[in-house]
């Protein structure tokens, strides 16, 4: 099982249920586009998905390249850290933004490894 590319796709798919999410605080909110502004619930929903599309940049680059020097198992645990990260992110910026340290670290901490990972791999190789 290709467990690294599975991961990878969970996170574009991640990506585009927070995309939706948007369209669906849009309405519900009477934000019209292109505004990015106008109403909490809105720009929270707004600040979830551009947070989570600047980690992608560097997750997924990080992934693949530390998937070439260390065992796929390991890289696509840390990617779904990632992911589980993501939501709780999500659930805590939507309910109260101060709240969602945990969440952030999760993002953040999987993205770190996976970069030194990648890193190491190609340096010490």
């Amino acid at each position: 099982m290709h467990y690294v590319e599975i991961v990878a796709m969970l996170v574009v798919v991640q990506y585009l249920f927070f995309s939706y999410e948007v369209a669906r605080a849009r309405e519900r909110h009477g934000v019209k586009a292109p505004a990015i502004t106008g109403h909490e619930g809105f720009e929270r929903a707004y600040r979830v998905q551009m947070n989570t599309l600047e980690l992608m940049v560097a997750l997924l680059p990080a992934l693949f390249v530390a998937a070439r020097f260390w065992p796929a198992p390991w890289v696509a645990g840390i990617g779904a850290v990632y992911l589980i990260g993501r939501f709780i992110y999500w659930r805590a910026y939507i309910r109260a933004p101060s709240s969602r340290g945990l969440g952030f670290g999760l993002s953040m901490l999987p993205v770190m490894a996976l970069l030194t990972m990648a890193l190491a791999g190609a340096v010490l190789r």
